[in-house]
């Protein structure tokens, strides 16, 4: 399973690359708005930073709203670099753009996504990526994992081509079913990334291992006496 890191910060992405572990990343407005990145030169900009640094799809949100304007700017924002993934919503107008723009050889996230039924449509589109968003399921009383396992059902039972995306990741356990379920990407926030390294045991083994090594008995060097001329 990829990881994708869910973030438009740069210092996030570089730390996450030291790991070896980062397999692409996902903005959208409001991750750019915590960057303070307010105009669409200054987004454009930091699309083009991001895809310099990672090697992997990077997803590049259009913020426009018909079909014919998602197309335009979808169009845009891949000339930017050829890791760009322009993301749509899963709207009809969504669609209808996710579809023009794969006959045009352009990659698509379809992202918003919260029903199978939804999932099932953008794959017919030919959407590259579809991003089920399985936190913001829990937050209303779901289980946005159960999701994932009819997405990849029914994607099994067609054989499309889509990759699943986990998205809305809020916790390692969502990680950890996403990786059973078999889903092809999960997107996370920095702060999910590195709980997934950490346990209790962990840490108490690497002190008491330390604390060892400190109090271990150190031998006597003895110096042979020098020779005699």
């Amino acid at each position: 399973m990829k990881i994708f890191l869910d973030t438009a910060n740069l210092a996030q992405i570089k730390e996450a690359q030291s790991l070896g572990l980062l397999d692409g990343v996902t903005t959208n407005p409001s991750l750019m708005a915590k960057e303070n990145i307010q105009d669409a030169e200054e987004y454009r900009r930091r699309i083009r930073q991001i895809c310099e640094w990672v090697d992997g799809p990077v997803s590049a949100e259009c913020v426009t709203a018909t079909s014919e304007e998602m197309v335009r700017e979808g169009r845009e924002l891949s000339e930017i670099h050829p890791n760009v993934v322009v993301k749509v919503p899963l709207i009809k107008n969504g669609l209808i753009a996710c579809q023009r723009l794969h006959e045009e050889g352009i990659r698509v996230n379809v992202t918003l996504c919260f029903t199978a039924l939804q999932a099932w449509m953008a794959a017919k589109a030919g959407a590259t990526f579809i991003s089920p968003f399985v936190g913001r399921l829990d937050d209303v009383g779901e289980d946005g994992m159960n999701l994932i396992r009819d997405i990849k059902t029914i994607y099994g039972n067609y054989h499309f081509k889509t990759e699943i995306l986990v998205a809305s990741v809020r916790h390692p356990i969502h990680v950890l079913e996403a990786a059973r379920i078999g889903a092809d990407v999960v997107t996370l926030p920095f702060d999910v990334l590195e709980k997934l390294m950490k346990h209790p045991l962990t840490d108490i083994g690497q002190a008491r291992f330390l604390k060892d090594w400190e109090q271990r008995p150190l031998k006597a060097t003895s110096k042979k006496p020098a020779a005699s001329i």
